[in-house]
């Protein structure tokens, strides 16, 4: 009778299990560390691009984003009580709740933020002599009968507006509430009234009962239509420029019919307000395609089945989304590259550990091919000795990975955990059964030295040489525009993997030329080292160099991209400051006197300078332009300079001789005035100066055309405008203190403050953060992938410094030994990362664009040259020195250890190794 399958499956795994706990356990910590990598990363990518997409709507302006459905008012065609009753409150309420149903996933709406009413389309001219007139125009008002006005404000003073009985259109008075702002500049209070035009019989007097206060006046409900909120200057065109003042007046619901009796063209509307809580970086195209449909498409046909024929639907939602996507496609296959490298890198160490344990098994999977045991059932067994540990390991991974980041879907963070999963499982089977296909009945030597590449090898060898070729080319032509493409996104890895096999072959060869001279030295220790490292297992060596190199060249690139990030906002934060600190004037009035002194005393505070920055004109072949005068104290002013790295010179340029102002110039400037005295009429007096050196940029005018002079050389020197701070450790709270003591309404930007914006979108931030556990983890990847790929040749070192010991070796010469056994390896992963991780960088960097990763839209004309992608030295040179540390760490531990326990534990009768 046969013995039951099922029974001798479940006691190979038992046996298996029993034999190896340790070996098993650290296959579970790998398969758990991995899987947990690549969920968290898929779910970190998803996570930041849903916080961007709400990010961008939320921060958008509410006028940008609000949906907004009008229609003009009742025709004229319908009787009066019809058109009357069609703007009342019960009216515009049940066209909402309908629009409401009709809005397609997924969009929804704020009900909180929403609101519906009735408003003037043509503002009212308001005829009261007593209001503000700037330019000796009347303030225009538009009037809004809105729901919702005793939820969204508070009453400082006076009461709501209501209607006192039925309104009409015959109506002339009604009431209405403005806000605390309005009033101040309006100059309104309770009890004030507004006599405004626009109607045939007689104006429409609008009595002020309330002062309010707006709750959350950023918000959709109040910054809709912003002038309902805050008063704004309008212009009325034509020159010379005159301006007006715009204002809203809030109406009670009620009071609606009220609008229908003048020449206002009044309209109907529903804002609906987009909740963002529920948005999905997933919901991007749709919702882009849902709101083009209720614009101009089939969804815009049902709303106006419900609001009526003329209904139209305005936002400008599909252009903040849209920017979005831009940003995020261009930002994605940035991102992409390190997360391939990562990939790749994670892949090879698992595959190593299925090769780890099939060469330690080599024996007896060889045995068991001699006594006739199939491959599929040893494959099938060894799968499913692997299942037991990595699937409840990968299992786990993912759990810990939805715990750590929510905000995203399960099912992408699932399938990259089931191919982690996967590979885990089939690493060993499949390592060996392509080593045991056949039945072997002597072991065969797999060292460097008697390994040749065969034919298959050097066809997948040139494979891999055209696909990175190609993987360049693609990259350096198009960039990483568009979406993500693998072969362009892999290109980092592709040479890292053509380099590492190029050393794989090249590696013997030094090895050999070096074992002659050291064999002639005095001592066994070189040449046996030597010898060792020439003969140490092809699989020992291979395996490891490709995940070295992976990993030392993904390091060293994602480093690149954050520093280039760095970088780049460091110089924009600069260019856009001038300095560490800026105070600045309103309206370019002077400094107040002793704030120079004040700052000097902020802590921190290294070099200071005021400048008095000014317009001239300046005559050039007969046309008159205009140029902005820097005037400044040189000394200082040049220290400050040359600390900032902003166009520095020495205070000499600007020295006077015979009448003749030194001068710095921007480009354009000097190009247009040329190195020959050249007169130019200044707000202190006309004066004459020669360009004594040209400068792109100044820290008094960052951006635009300058020109530098003495203060103390213009007929009547002008005050200080501005004033300038550098240092590293500049404490901006003292500094804005000490401003704020001089009793003056001055503004104060601060570098820093500007380059922490640059870096607020979570977009760009959760970029940075993919990026950082690149270098993160392909650097412990690396380190874990020298660790077992010595541990691979482990029980034949111990057993080779067991024999030695046995001939006179001490200790210390056994510690030498395998230090210099690993060295060659290990200088070899070490120097072919750096060289390859700075070759991959030279040759991406073109295609590489950093700019929207790096810059946010506002800043992304600020530095010219853009973020531009170099090779950083520490992002060489960190994980390379770990690596060689870590080399010879694992060598000297392993030396000790050896040498705690005796000869006889590694040396047995019939042992080979």
């Amino acid at each position: 009778m046969r013995p039951d399958t099922r029974d001798t499956d479940t006691s190979w795994l038992r046996t298996r299990l029993r034999t190896a706990p340790r070996a098993t356990v650290a296959f579970g910590a790998l398969v758990l560390l991995t899987a947990f990598l690549a969920a968290v990363l898929t779910r970190a990518v998803e996570a930041y691009e849903t916080h961007g997409l709400r990010e961008a709507v939320t921060s958008a302006a509410p006028e940008s984003t609000v949906l907004e459905l009008k229609t003009a008012q009742p025709g004229l065609e319908q009787p009066q009580q019809t058109r009357e009753d069609e703007v009342l409150p019960e009216a515009l309420t049940a066209v909402d709740a309908r629009a409401r149903t009709l809005l397609p996933e997924p969009l929804r709406v704020d009900r909180t933020q929403s609101a519906h009413g009735v408003r003037t389309g043509k503002s009212l001219q308001a005829l009261d002599p007593w209001l503000p007139r700037p330019y000796g125009l009347p303030p225009r008002i538009t009037l809004l009968a809105q729901s919702g006005a005793a939820g969204h404000a508070t009453v400082r003073d006076g009461r709501l507006p209501a209607a006192d009985g039925p309104v009409t259109a015959n109506t002339k008075t009604v009431e209405g509430a403005v806000t605390a702002e309005t009033a101040r500049t309006l100059r309104l209070r309770a009890g004030s009234t507004l006599t405004l035009a626009g109607f045939p019989d007689r104006p429409l007097t609008v009595r002020i009962t309330g002062i309010l206060e707006p709750r959350q006046p950023e918000r959709t409900y109040w910054s809709a239509e912003p002038i309902l909120r805050t008063p704004a200057l309008a212009n009325a065109g034509g020159p010379p420029p005159a301006f007006y003042w715009e204002a809203g007046v809030l109406l009670a619901p009620e009071a609606a019919p009220a609008l229908l009796g003048g020449q206002t063209e009044p309209e109907r509307y529903w804002r609906f307000a987009p909740a963002v809580q529920n948005l999905t970086a997933a919901d991007a195209e749709a919702l882009v395609d849902r709101v083009a449909s209720l614009e101009d498409g089939p969804g815009l046909v049902h709303l106006r089945e419900a609001a009526g024929p003329t209904a139209q639907l305005l936002t400008g939602l599909e252009e903040v989304v849209g920017e979005y996507a831009r940003t995020r496609d261009a930002i994605t296959p940035v991102v992409a590259v390190g997360a391939v490298g990562i990939a790749a890198v994670a892949a090879i160490v698992l595959m190593m550990s299925g090769g780890l344990a099939a060469a330690r098994r080599d024996t007896e999977l060889a045995l068991l091919r001699a006594r006739g045991g199939s491959l599929t059932g040893i494959g099938g067994r060894l799968l499913a000795e692997s299942a037991l540990p990595a699937l409840p390991a990968a299992a786990c991974g993912l759990l810990l990975a939805v715990l750590a980041v929510d905000e995203a879907r399960l099912l992408p963070s699932a399938l990259t955990t089931s191919a982690v999963a996967l590979l885990a499982c089939a690493a060993l089977p499949v390592r060996a059964m392509v080593a045991h296909r056949r039945p072997r009945t002597n072991p065969e030597r797999g060292d460097l030295t008697h390994t040749r590449p065969g034919a298959r090898r050097t066809v997948v060898e040139l494979t891999l040489l055209a696909l990175a070729a190609g993987s360049v080319a693609a990259l350096r032509r198009r960039g990483t525009e568009g979406t993500a493409d693998l072969l362009v996104s892999a290109a980092p890895v592709l040479i890292a993997l053509v380099a590492a096999l190029v050393l794989v072959r090249l590696y013997p060869l030094p090895l050999r030329r070096a074992a002659g001279p050291a064999g002639r030295l005095r001592g066994a220790v070189g040449f046996l080292a030597l010898a060792r490292a020439g003969r140490s297992p092809a699989a020992a060596t291979t395996l490891p160099l490709l995940a070295l190199l992976t990993a030392l060249t993904t390091a060293a690139f994602g480093g690149s991209v954050l520093n280039a990030v760095a970088d780049t906002r460091d110089r924009a934060a600069l260019l856009h400051t001038g300095a560490d600190a800026r105070v600045d004037t309103p309206d370019g009035a002077a400094l107040p006197a002793g704030l120079e002194r004040a700052v000097r005393d902020v802590p921190g505070a290294q070099d200071v300078a005021t400048v008095g920055i000014s317009h001239a004109s300046e005559h050039v072949s007969q046309d008159k332009q205009s140029l902005a005068v820097v005037a400044v104290e040189p000394d200082a002013y040049a220290a400050l300079a040359r600390r900032t790295g902003l166009g520095g010179f020495t205070a000499d340029r600007l020295a006077t001789g015979d009448g003749v102002l030194g001068a710095v110039a921007s480009p354009e400037v000097a190009e247009r005035l040329g190195h020959a005295p050249h007169r130019i009429d200044t707000n202190g007096g006309p004066v004459t100066v020669r360009i004594t050196a040209v400068r792109p940029h100044t820290p008094a005018v960052p951006e635009g055309d300058f020109l530098l002079v003495d203060a103390a050389g213009l007929p009547r020197p002008g005050s200080a405008t501005s004033l300038l701070a550098a240092g590293p450790d500049l404490d901006g709270a003292a500094l804005r203190t000490a401003v704020r003591d001089t009793g003056t309404r001055l503004s104060v930007t601060l570098r820093s403050e500007e380059r922490a914006a640059l870096s607020d979108s979570p977009l760009q931030s959760g970029a940075e953060r993919i990026y950082l556990w690149a270098v993160a983890a392909s650097t412990g990847y690396a380190l874990l992938s020298l660790v077992l790929g010595m541990a691979l040749t482990a029980p034949e070192r111990a057993a080779l410094l067991a024999r030695l010991r046995t001939l006179g070796m001490t200790n210390r010469q056994g510690r030498q030994l395998l230090a210099l056994e690993t060295l060659p390896l290990a200088l070899l992963a070490a120097g072919g990362g750096m060289a390859v991780g700075w070759a991959a960088v030279r040759l991406l960097a073109p295609g590489i664009d950093l700019d929207r990763l790096a810059l946010a839209d506002t800043y992304g004309a600020t530095v010219p040259a853009g973020a531009v992608l170099r090779a950083d030295v520490w992002s060489l040179a960190l994980p390379a020195a770990a690596t060689l540390l870590l080399a010879g760490s694992v060598a000297v531990a392993q030396a000790w250890w050896a040498g705690r326990r005796t000869p006889t534990t590694h040396l047995r009768a019939g042992d080979l190794r």
